[in-house]
């Protein structure tokens, strides 16, 4: 290796820590005579979430710019990047962060002189890192190659990110890097510049071609948020969003971090949506199943103090249907089990109505009833959220009441989530953290 790009190596965490601290994302502590000196305000919180849940062809030569909607916001920020589902090594050219122009949620516009270069000198060490991901970076630091199988946390960005906004998360793809790793019910729009790195346009009058998933990027954290601490909602497409506007973040866990907005600051915790459609709580199909990503997308997010689990409707009336339900029961303790390892409080969701859908049948509800009978009575969960009893329709209780359905008896429009979010109790998302057992 030559000494320049050594020297370039050791210079570019020296200049990213200076520019932290110009910014007042570091704080200098100056002890006096005998007395302990204060710790820098160095707490990261989990702002925004996507879990990883397919792949897609990859988009080589191209730039994607992803739009993420923050929960809380702070003064400095970092970029989960994710190949976990990719069979190859996969080469970032260049990644940069910056604020989406206000009002313009169809936009790839930035807010002028908001955009800012994500760098990797910490190549994958960064808190919230799979254990044993070894990103290689460049000189620079600003290309990255993240091995098949792992994520990658960036260096901090110094960047005052408010709650409630849009960012631009934009990765420049130079070569095909195999399948892409990405989310691909997004409910956003996001933009694609067919040829060359547009990562660092303001205008984006390159990205002429819109897609509807998110590529590559699975979180977002913000440091200095004004209440330290997440909540991760782990559920299938009922979660993800489905049958709720576009471009509106009107999921029921968005809904939930707006009713979290009207707390005083020192109480709002992250929101953090790993709701993936088409979910299962016991088998792999459309991304993996519950079980299988608890580590990846809930246990190791940044800050997590609770865990909202809203997941089985896919178990018992996909294909192979669960017809048992202590097996879900047994699933749901095995999740608690391990949240509370953790620290992590665990909430479970009654399995909402699905009467009048083509998978409706009445040996199928009365697993779903036998189910919500265990959650509601068996001590199962920390706390219970009857969602079921939320949005059902009281002359028939295995529907879901008409104002909420979109049409497809399963998911709920945008009135449905509000409810949803609604009958979750925010003093217990708000409570100190269990002591890991």
């Amino acid at each position: 290796m030559s000494r320049a790009i050594m020297f370039r190596r050791l210079l570019v965490p020296l200049a990213t820590a200076l520019v932290l601290a110009s910014t007042g994302v570091i704080a200098e502590a100056r002890s006096a005579p005998g007395r302990s000196a204060p710790k820098p305000a160095r707490t990261w919180t989990g702002t925004w979430e996507a879990a990883a849940s397919g792949t897609a062809p990859a988009l080589p030569g191209a730039s994607i710019r992803n739009v993420v909607h923050t929960s809380v916001g702070g003064r400095a920020a970092r970029v989960r990047l994710s190949n976990r589902l990719g069979t190859r090594p996969l080469r970032l050219g260049s990644v940069t962060l910056a604020l989406q122009l206000p009002g313009a949620p169809g936009s790839p516009r930035a807010v002028a002189g908001s955009v800012r270069a994500v760098t990797f000198s910490g190549a994958g060490a960064g808190a919230g890192a799979e254990a044993g991901a070894e990103a290689e970076a460049e000189a620079g630091a600003g290309a990255v190659t993240v091995p098949a199988g792992r994520d990658l946390v960036s260096d901090p960005v110094p960047l005052r990110v408010p709650a409630d906004a849009n960012l631009l998360v934009s990765v420049h793809t130079p070569a095909d890097s195999g399948p892409a790793t990405y989310h691909r019910s997004a409910l956003q729009t996001n933009f694609v510049a067919p040829g060359g790195d547009r990562t660092a346009q303001e205008s984006g009058a390159a990205y002429t071609t819109r897609v509807g998933s998110w590529y590559y990027v699975t979180g977002v954290d913000v440091l200095g948020a004004s209440a330290a601490g997440s909540v991760v909602a782990l559920g299938d497409s009922i979660t993800d969003g489905t049958g709720s506007s576009s471009d509106a973040n009107h999921r029921w866990p968005d809904r939930l971090a707006a009713r979290l907005r009207g707390l005083p600051a020192h109480r709002r915790p992250g929101v953090l949506n790993a709701g993936i459609s088409g979910n299962r709580l016991l088998l792999d199909g459309r991304g993996p199943s519950a079980l299988t990503r608890l580590d990846t997308d809930v246990l190791s997010r940044t800050g997590v103090r609770t865990m909202i689990v809203l997941e089985g409707i896919n178990d018992i009336k996909g294909t192979p249907e669960q017809r048992d339900p202590r097996a879900l029961e047994d699933a749901y303790r095995l999740v608690v089990r391990r949240a509370h390892a953790r620290g992590i409080r665990v909430i479970g969701g009654t399995i909402t109505p699905y009467g009048g859908h083509g998978a409706y049948t009445p040996a199928r509800e009365a697993v779903r009833q036998a189910v919500n009978t265990a959650i509601r009575t068996h001590r199962i969960f920390d706390v219970v959220a009857d969602l079921d009893a939320a949005v059902r329709d009281p002359a028939r209780p295995n529907r879901i009441l008409p104002a909420y359905d979109p049409g497809d008896h399963l998911h709920f429009n945008d009135a449905g989530t509000r409810a949803l979010a609604d009958a979750i109790d925010l003093r217990t998302l708000t409570a100190k953290r269990l002591s890991p057992r």
